[in-house]
């Protein structure tokens, strides 16, 4: 069956016995490992999870419905998480649907598989799968996003603490959700008790990393600023804030420095180049002493490391944070 987010939330926090596997499909990891967690917490303290891949499941195809109709080695709660899973999956879905008897809930991410493919329809056709597409929303779609997510959690948003967390979050929707719970809690509230939630609730849990601080560690790492990095690192607020949106920020800001990079390539001066591009004048210095150091190939290269430590950073969990920090701090050794 298709979830809306509402009923994927709904299952998680209290997972029903009908339902055996929940799809998470699309390129969005970090919203996925999101509702990973969130299923966790639904199954209680002490939960047992199993990991399996897509790669195991291809050469084991009745290994899934083995594991989710397995007894926990210690008599709790159980459940199997299924990670880079693909079309190679279709015929150990297929033994999980139909099965006589299961017991534990299957939690599969399939960044790469298609909303038109087998393993999509599979459990989109089926009465005992949810099926939930995670792809990064759209700056449109973003406060939908958030407003809906506060709903869920008994939350009144004003415009203006949508628009915050938006920012905050860099449109990462795991961030979002986490810091729209975070908010829930402190207020305590509840989709039954809804309380009314603007930026100065925000401002007392610290619920975002500013803008400012995004744009000054990207800042300082592109331009080789060691000193800089550490100390813009230090000032990042929270010690579970997310790194996910600084990376897609450092992202972007390759992409706009290649650009430009070739510009200069062709033949057009650096300023003229800079003026072009409406470079904000207090980033003039760093965007300069970027595109001395940097070349159109090594800003390629550094565009798929960044994608990379994203997926790193998703895998490490809680860890992420310190993998991010290593990386920028290594990138900007490299620049200088």
């Amino acid at each position: 069956m298709k979830a809306t987010e509402a009923r994927l939330n709904a299952a998680l926090d209290r997972p029903p016995a009908d339902i055996r596997l929940y799809l998470l499909y699309g390129p969005d990891e970090a919203v996925a490992q999101a509702f990973v967690a969130r299923l966790s917490r639904g199954m209680g303290d002490g939960a047992e999870r199993i990991d399996l891949d897509g790669a195991t499941l291809r050469n084991d195809a009745a290994r899934l419905a083995d594991e989710a109709a397995s007894l926990s080695l210690f008599g709790g709660t159980r459940f199997v998480r299924v990670s880079a899973a693909g079309e190679e999956s279709l015929g150990a879905v297929e033994s999980l649907l139909e099965a006589d008897r299961t017991g534990n809930p299957v939690i599969m991410l399939a960044p790469t598989a298609k909303a038109t493919g087998k393993l999509v329809k599979m459990a989109l056709d089926s009465d005992r799968a949810l099926a939930f597409a995670c792809y990064p929303p759209g700056a449109r779609d973003a406060a939908a996003i958030v407003a809906q997510l506060a709903r869920d959690a008994g939350l009144r948003l004003t415009p203006p603490a949508v628009q915050r967390i938006i920012r905050g979050s860099d449109g990462d929707r795991s961030v979002m959700m986490r810091e729209v719970e975070k908010l829930a809690l402190y207020l305590d509230a509840a989709a039954d008790r809804p309380v009314d939630a603007d930026e100065g609730a925000l401002e007392a849990i610290g619920a975002e990393i500013a803008e400012g601080e995004i744009g000054e560690i990207v800042l300082t790492a592109t331009a080789g600023d060691v000193a800089g990095l550490v100390e813009s690192l230090r000032r990042m607020q929270g010690p579970d804030a997310s790194p996910i949106p600084i990376l897609r920020a450092l992202g972007r800001r390759m992409v706009t420095l290649a650009e430009m990079r070739g510009a200069i390539d062709a033949g057009e001066g650096v300023e003229q180049v800079m003026k072009r591009h409406r470079v904000f004048w207090r980033e003039e210095a760093a965007t300069a002493a970027a595109l001395r150091r940097w070349t159109l190939p090594a800003l390629v290269a550094a565009q798929q490391a960044v994608r990379r430590v994203e997926r790193e950073v998703i895998a490490a969990g809680p860890a992420g944070r310190v993998v991010a920090d290593m990386f920028l701090m290594r990138l900007a050794r490299s620049v200088r």
